[in-house]
């Protein structure tokens, strides 16, 4: 490669990979596989080791790409959290080890699973954990204390701990909890996320911690970065030292002498990928000895005494056979794809969603093309590529009526998807009722799928206002349930009738109306039929709506079906009053509170909401705009940015006189 034409490629590098830094790091929504962005990244080191005049110090190889969002406080890293240069073949392990043994003699190796997750920093003050940030660009990150607070592998208090620690952390998304949030996000026509990776980022960067916890997260703690009180010499004496404090760590982690036994274990490793819950996306190589890694040392991106082996993303071709048009709950109409059966990442597949018809033009994407799959995140199969039209191939026609209605398909001037508008659509109808039944929905404990299938297929059920009208006989006569389990369900669903007015609101499954937009709903209305004599200038009224929002609630309770619905689930008995929200003052009106630290008699939320009945909001992070910050025993990083900033601190016993003496301080 010659100059001119090496310089050209290393300025298109560096775009390319700071724009995908920012979609993977910031945006959590990244657009090329992780092996993609490592070889733009791999292509540009090897230009600049060829043209060492051409390497910048702003070079995406000289510095971690992520950098500390404005939503979150930031926390400077007293120990810089440094990447890990990546190999991708087993003669790059051994030059590794080659330029390792140039400067320190009989190294031992530590082996261990390359967690692919968030990578956190997690602090401990006399074994109470105080802060936690994510890595952020590796010198400053980002405040997610009471995020990372939701997470229950995380120790809270630990016993036997030293004056300070400091450890570093992988937080993951297990398999299971990811497939779970997908097929929720599907059914309610949400973008799913990419990855458990980008599952995990996304959960855990949210502005509401109740969010969070919602999504299950977990942790692997993998280093120590600072520690006083106790003395460690090498890394597997740390990684004993976490295990007993009550750290979730590695499942194995193992030293060797020799770098080719080093090879074996990350390809025994590699071997198991499949039979783990949670993703990996390689091995981590690491000197042991804490003296050796300080005389090899760092580069200003990367550990020398450390080194990452990336497993390549298995990918198989396979044949297209058929395409199946599934109808979602809210009518979107999806193709997924049926293949000739393929071994992938440890299972066998046969299906992947063909997501819409662009999607299926962009990749030309036709019956009987030998198509390229892989798993995205080691989990749900997805169509990278047609890698051969077939000479008997057929291209492939969206249906212009619904597979199972045949109501005419209409397609939404902003969207890519085709959907179904009737109603009573009956594969709508399956969807919408397990969306009514669910945990955050009506709960009514006993009556999954298998049963309401049944309920549907013996035409006792045809709305949710028919589960009210069941009778312990209807229930009994079904395969598998007797007289006991009748009366179970039938007490399940009598228990469901007193619910609160925002679950019955979420379980409608209003297009864009979340939980949270329910609670907003009938804090602004106060009852069902406040709702249904609405305007849409009364759904903009509330706050956190926007005309999309309120658009679609408008036209939803605008409906005589839906009125009718109501009506009878009215007659059947079940809660239609709300709790409106009614200030006690406004004292508080225009102001912003952040709470932080253990308060004497108050928990955060009973704080917040007394805040807010009273006129006044809270944010979880401090800025100039930060009207009070109210602080506690243990007050963190936020108090001390409220001192920088010169906002007014005030303890709880101080609130409270604020709301009694209706004076601000």
């Amino acid at each position: 490669m010659i100059y001119l034409e090496a310089m050209s490629r290393a300025d298109e590098l560096r775009r390319l990979i700071e724009y995908h830094n920012d979609r993977y790091y910031n945006k959590d929504n990244p657009e090329i596989s992780d092996f993609e962005y490592d070889m733009l990244l791999r292509e540009l080191e090897n230009i600049e080791d060829e043209f060492p005049e051409l390497k910048t110090a702003d070079s995406p190889t000289m510095h971690v790409g992520g950098v500390s969002s404005k939503k979150f406080s930031p926390v400077v890293h007293q120990v810089p959290m440094e990447s890990l240069h990546d190999s991708f073949s087993h003669n790059e392990l051994r030059d590794f080890d080659r330029k390792v043994r140039e400067v320190v003699d009989s190294p031992l190796y530590i082996v261990e699973p390359k967690f692919d997750g968030l990578s956190v920093s997690c602090e401990y003050r006399n074994g109470v954990f105080t802060r936690g940030s994510t890595r952020g660009d590796g010198q400053v990150g980002e405040d997610v204390t009471e995020n990372l607070m939701t997470i229950k592998s995380l120790p809270k208090k630990l016993t036997n701990a030293p004056e300070f620690l400091e450890v570093r952390g992988e937080v993951y998304m297990s398999f299971a909890t990811f497939e779970r949030l997908c097929e929720e996000q599907l059914d309610n026509d949400e973008k799913p996320f990419k990855n458990p990776r980008n599952a995990a980022a996304g959960s855990l960067r949210q502005k509401d911690s109740a969010v969070t916890a919602k999504r299950s997260l977990d942790i692997f703690v993998f280093n120590i970065q600072q520690i006083k009180g106790a003395e460690l010499h090498n890394h597997k004496q740390s990684l004993d030292y976490l295990t007993e404090l009550g750290f979730p760590t590695a499942p194995f982690y193992e030293t060797f002498d020799s770098i080719e036994d080093v090879i074996t274990e990350i390809e025994r490793i590699g071997n198991m990928r499949g039979e783990f819950p949670f993703g990996i996306d390689g091995a981590v190589v690491k000197v042991n000895d804490f003296v050796q890694r300080r005389l090899i040392g760092s580069t200003a991106k990367f550990p020398k005494w450390a080194e990452a082996y990336k497993y390549p993303p298995e990918e198989k071709v396979t044949i297209l056979k058929e395409v199946e048009f599934n109808v979602g709950r809210t009518g979107v109409i999806t193709p997924v794809g049926i293949f000739e059966p393929v071994l992938l990442a440890g299972t066998t597949v046969s299906r992947a969603t063909l997501h819409n018809e662009d999607f299926i033009k962009e990749k030309d994407i036709r019956i009987g093309d030998k198509v390229l799959i892989r798993k995205a995140g080691e989990i749900i199969p997805e169509v990278l590529s047609v890698s051969e039209h077939c000479a008997d191939s057929e291209e492939l026609s969206f249906p212009k009526n619904c597979p199972s209605c045949n109501t005419p398909l209409v397609r939404d001037e902003d969207e890519a998807a085709l959907r179904c508008t009737n109603t009573d659509c009956p594969a709508q109808l399956m969807r919408h009722l397990i969306h009514f039944v669910s945990r955050d929905a009506m709960d009514i404990d006993g009556l999954g799928p298998a049963v309401l299938s049944q309920l549907v297929e013996n035409e006792l059920i045809s709305s949710p206002a028919d589960i009210y009208k069941l009778k312990a006989e209807d229930i009994s006569s079904l395969e598998r349930m007797g007289e006991k389990s009748a009366a179970n369900l039938i007490t399940a669903i009598d228990n469901s009738k007193s619910r609160e007015l925002y679950r019955l609101i979420y379980a409608l499954g209003i297009r864009h109306i979340g939980l949270k937009a329910a609670k907003l709903m009938c804090e602004h209305f106060g009852s069902i039929d406040d709702i249904l004599s609405a305007k849409p200038e009364d759904y903009l009224a509330i706050d956190g709506f926007g005309e999309i929002m309120a658009q679609s609630a408008y036209s939803y309770f605008a409906l005589p079906a839906t009125a009718e619905l109501l009506e009878q689930l009215k007659t059947s008995g079940i809660n239609v009053q709300g709790q409106k929200k009614v200030l006690d003052s406004m004292i508080f009106e225009g102001k912003t509170f952040v709470l932080t630290g253990t308060l004497p008699t108050m928990n955060r939320s009973d704080a917040s909401a007394l805040i807010e009945q009273n006129g006044g909001k809270t944010s979880s992070s401090v800025s100039k705009k930060t009207s009070y910050v109210l602080a506690g025993e243990d007050a963190g990083s936020k108090l001390t940015k409220a001192q920088t900033l010169g906002v007014t601190i005030i303890t709880e016993e101080q609130l409270i006189s604020m709301i009694e003496n209706q004076s601000l301080l």
